[in-house]
Formats: structure tokens, C-alpha cells, sequence
């Protein structure tokens, strides 16, 4: 005779209740309602377990709980393997053959198809000389919220959190954390639609949201030139990033590009062709670069694009004359990538192995010099430009779409990297970027990383670094359900950061500890241009009422007619 869960034997022979027990307190006979009552009490007693009215365990499952606890009209059906601590509300069920492993909390109204797992651990991999069963697990716990369908042969791994109302079609393989609503699919899975029918991400969120976009752009507005003059030093006639802080030729820049955003003019504290002669006039003639300010006088800029300030000043000054109407007075020489032989070697000399990021942000110099010596018509060295993009287009790996070190388990340097070199080379000069899915699925791995994209870890580097490819890859498709969730869930966090006539801090004010949190010039200029990226994905952009036109100006600068 078979045993029941608590070992002993069975009471009454197997029957169609134990795979289909939705009818079990309406239409089985009372011997076996008693059956099943001891069955309870039984575990009640022996393990501590906890039942609400009218559930229903199958003798036929294997039930190892530590805890459990069934909410009311709740059932468990043969076949099924429950261990961990695992609590479930009311009106759930769990299917012939479910497998349901871990600290695991189930809201109300689930329905868990036949043969799905449900795991909340996982073994440690980490040593390859060593046996996996002697590396030990790790687990991070489960949670599935209210109203979710789960279909048949589902794989839930470890750490994941299911969104109330969401439905898991059939065979899908959950690795990450499903938005409430969604319909999800594939290995791995991602969104394939909403329940609520609503195009992308959601109709009726996207309303309140757009609207939060267009309080906060009017506020923004409204505040703007109480931002710029608390960063203005009337004795120096220069901006400083912060209050009390050294001027540096950065907040000159920046100031500009947020009174052009917020305000459709030029920063008042000083006349615009005062402005433009300035930044003018720090141009090196003899290197073409701009160098960095000591108190108020302004050092000699670097002798070529391998001094990092001085590069990064080819795009912050370049892209601010730019909105003052005017441009760099000399052509910027490529030095050391002078040539088509010295653009490759120059490029394979750079740290890809180490610091893809430090890479990316040489060639994002490297492409905008090319870019302002082309508008200021003294163009480039011949072959120059082709030997940049020959040497991207074959360097590339095709499996992710990025540039150097490719380390799984911590993208960031790699996709800021991609970042900077994508900016100032396709971007500007208008031409696709290869392997484009790729490159969705890579950002969209990293941007799963909690450890730099929760709500408390945000800075502008790292979520500019995603929004900019996932919005120049948006024409492919790929996964746009996904990106357009995640975009809509950074638009909130990020609207909420705006501290009052001051801006935003470069991280988040939710970073306790970090001193860049004050907010500042560079934290919000950048957060400007992030916002529009992301509510562009998200189909709300207009409600901004402002594009980038600086430094993070999404059309390309040199037309391919």
C-alpha cells in the first residue's frame, strides 16, 4: 500500500481527486473528506505545517517542508515534490508533478501548471577543480505575487520575483524578475506582451507617468535659473559644478548645454558672445586641445588625445561652442592617431584587456575630433576615418556587439565602454552599429545587475551607459517590451531625485555616503539627457518638451549623403 506524506500508510486507494482535486470537497465521498482531514491533522501535528479551509495534499506527494502553509482552498496534487519553507495564500494550486523547492512565498489566486520547478537555490560553480556537491548552494529566496498563471513545464530559478497578475506561458525559463501584468515567455523568458492589451509597456501606466514627466519638465523649467546662479561666482565670472567648489572648464560647458536644454538660450550671468570667446580662446593653437583651469587661468592642454581631460574637453567645449552657434577656432590634430597605419596601431595599444571603458572613451575623442575637423571643413588625414571604422567593424565580438574584456559577471566597464566608443563614431557619423541584438541582449543582462541598477545604486554614467545603446538599437525590435518596462521604471526613480532649485546629483540622494549625491552641473545635465532617452523609449518624450542638442545629442552630426 503506498505512504502518505508523514510516512504512514495510505487510508484509501489513489483515485482521479489526487490529480485533478478542484472537485475533492464537492464530490468525494466522506470517507475520503475524513482521509484527508487526519491527513492534515496529521501533518499539523508532526510538522507543524499550517492549513486553511477546504485545501487539499495529495498522499501521492512527496511534502519535506521545514514550513508550510496553505492559504484557504489551496491544493497540492500527486506527484508533486515541495521542500524549503514555503507558503502559499488562498486559491492555489499546485499541479500533478510540480516541483517546489526553497523559501519560496506564493501570493493568492496562483495556478502552477503540471511539471513546472519552482527552484529557490543553486549550487556554486565557482571552483572548477572542485566537485560541485562539495562547493555547497547559495539562495536568495522566490517571490510570486497575486493572480499569476504559471503554465506547464516553467523553470522559476532562485532570486527571482514574479509581478502580481503576470502569466508565465509554457516552457518558459525565468531568470529575472517579471513586471507586474506581463506575459512571458522563451529561454530566457521576456516579455512578449501585457495583459491589460495596451501597446508596449502599458497604456494606462504610461499616462500617469507622462504626466509625472511634464510636472517635472515645468518645474525644471521654472527652476532652471535658480540652478545656474547658485553654481555662478559673480567675483570669477565662471560656474562651478557645485556651490564652493573650483571652477573647471566642464561646468562652463555644462551650464550652457542646461540653459540650452531647460531655458532655449545661452546661461544670463554672462552675454553669449562673451561665452563663446572664452571657450574660444582656451584652445591651444599649437595643439589643438583644451586644457583644464588652475584657480582661473587655464593650464596647457595636453599635447594629444592620450591626455584624458584635455580629449574628453574635444566634446564638452566642442559640443558647447557648438550651441552658441560657433566652433573650435583650430582644427584638432589627431595625435597620435594621425595617420591610417597610426590610427590601428593606436587602437591595439589602447587598454581593451583592462579597462574597456578607458578605451571607448579614446575613441569617442578620437571620432568627435574627426567629426569637428569635417563641419569645420579641414577634414582628416586620408584614410583616417575608414581605418577607424574598419578597425570597430572587425574587432567586434558578434555573440555580444561590444568592443574588449567581456567578463559575465560584471559588464559595467564593458558597456560604458561600448557607450563612449558608439557615441562619438556611429552615432555621430550616422551609420548602424554592428551586431545590434546583440547588443540589446548584453545591456539588458547588465542592466539585471541589482548591485548597480537598484533604486539605490543609480548614478548618470552607468544608466546613461544603457539607455544610449538601448535607444540606438531600438529600431531592430528585439526585446522592446522588456526595454520599454525598464525604461519606465528608471523614468520614476529618476524623477524623484530632482532636488529643488538645485538639479540632480551625479548618484542618487538614495546613496547613503557617496558625496556625489549634492546635486550639481554635471549630475544634472547628464540626468537631462538620460530622462529624454529613457521616456523616448518609453513613447512620452514630448511631454519633456526639450531634445539633447549637446554632448549627448542623439542625431548624428555628419550627414552620410
Amino acid at each position: 500500500m503506498p505512504a502518505d506524506p508523514t510516512g504512514a500508510a495510505l487510508p484509501y486507494e489513489r483515485n482521479h481527486f489526487d490529480f485533478s482535486p478542484w472537485d475533492f470537497w464537492s464530490d468525494a465521498p466522506e470517507e475520503q473528506h475524513e482521509a484527508q482531514r487526519r491527513l492534515q491533522e496529521a501533518l499539523k501535528t508532526e510538522r507543524g505545517y499550517e492549513f486553511g479551509g477546504d485545501c487539499f495534499v495529495s498522499p501521492l506527494a512527496a511534502i519535506q517542508n521545514e514550513a508550510l502553509r496553505l492559504g484557504d482552498r489551496s491544493y497540492v496534487a500527486a506527484g508533486a515534490y515541495l521542500s524549503g519553507d514555503v507558503t502559499l495564500g488562498a486559491d492555489c494550486s499546485i499541479n500533478p508533478y510540480t516541483v517546489v523547492r526553497g523559501d519560496i512565498t506564493i501570493g493568492e489566486g496562483v495556478r502552477i501548471g503540471a511539471h513546472t520547478s519552482i527552484i529557490a537555490f543553486n549550487h556554486v560553480i565557482d571552483d572548477y577543480e572542485t566537485p560541485l556537491a562539495a562547493q555547497g548552494l547559495t539562495a536568495r529566496g522566490i517571490t510570486i505575487g497575486d493572480d499569476v498563471w504559471i503554465g506547464s513545464h516553467v523553470v522559476v530559478l532562485d532570486g527571482v520575483t514574479v509581478g502580481r497578475k503576470s502569466v508565465l506561458a509554457a516552457g518558459a525559463v525565468v531568470t529575472k524578475d517579471v513586471p507586474e501584468g506581463a506575459i512571458v515567455g522563451g529561454s530566457p523568458a521576456r516579455v512578449l506582451k501585457w495583459r491589460n492589451g495596451a501597446p508596449g509597456a502599458g497604456q494606462q501606466a504610461d499616462r500617469g507617468l507622462a504626466g509625472a514627466v511634464a510636472a517635472f519638465a515645468d518645474r525644471a523649467r521654472a527652476e532652471a535659473p535658480a540652478l545656474l546662479e547658485r553654481c555662478w561666482n559673480a567675483e570669477t565670472g565662471l560656474f562651478s559644478d557645485r556651490p564652493g567648489e573650483a571652477p573647471n572648464v566642464r561646468a562652463q560647458c555644462d551650464a550652457i548645454e542646461i540653459a540650452d536644454l531647460l531655458l532655449g538660450t545661452a546661461p544670463r550671468q554672462l552675454p553669449a558672445d562673451e561665452q563663446t570667446s572664452r571657450l574660444r580662446s582656451w584652445q591651444d593653437p599649437r595643439t589643438g586641445m583644451v586644457g583644464e583651469l588652475d584657480g582661473q587661468a587655464l593650464r596647457a592642454g595636453g599635447q594629444d588625445l592620450d591626455d584624458g581631460g584635455a580629449a574628453y574637453h574635444v566634446l564638452s567645449v566642442g559640443y558647447a561652442l557648438d550651441l552658441l552657434g560657433s566652433a573650435f577656432a583650430h582644427p584638432i590634430p589627431l595625435r597620435p592617431a594621425d595617420s591610417a597605419a597610426a590610427v590601428a596601431t593606436w587602437l591595439d595599444a589602447l587598454p581593451w584587456g583592462t579597462d574597456p571603458w578607458t578605451a571607448g572613451s579614446q575613441i569617442d575623442a578620437l571620432g568627435t575630433a574627426m567629426a569637428w575637423n569635417r563641419l569645420g571643413g579641414n577634414g582628416n588625414p586620408t584614410g583616417t576615418e575608414e581605418a577607424l571604422f574598419g578597425w570597430m567593424l572587425t574587432r567586434v565580438d558578434p555573440g555580444t556587439g561590444m568592443w574588449g574584456r567581456i567578463d559575465h559577471d560584471d559588464l559595467l566597464l564593458t558597456v560604458n565602454g561600448w557607450y563612449r566608443a558608439v557615441r562619438g563614431t556611429f552615432g555621430q557619423f550616422g551609420l548602424p552599429v554592428p551586431h545590434p541584438e546583440r547588443v540589446v541582449d548584453t545591456v539588458l543582462r547588465h542592466l539585471d545587475d541589482r548591485t548597480r541598477f537598484a533604486p539605490d545604486r543609480l548614478n548618470a554614467c552607468n544608466v546613461l551607459d544603457i539607455a544610449y545603446p538601448l535607444w540606438l538599437t531600438r529600431r531592430t525590435g528585439h526585446r522592446s517590451d522588456e526595454v520599454t518596462a525598464h525604461a519606465r521604471t528608471l523614468i520614476a526613480s529618476v524623477l524623484a531625485d530632482w532636488a529643488p532649485g538645485a538639479g540632480f546629483g551625479f548618484t542618487t540622494p538614495r546613496a547613503a555616503g557617496r558625496p556625489d549625491t549634492a546635486p550639481g552641473l554635471q549630475g544634472t545635465e547628464m540626468w537631462l539627457a538620460i530622462l529624454w532617452y529613457l521616456c523616448d523609449l518609453a513613447g512620452i518624450a514630448d511631454r519633456l518638451g526639450y531634445r539633447p542638442r549637446g554632448v549627448h545629442n542623439p542625431a548624428p552630426r555628419i550627414s552620410r549623403a
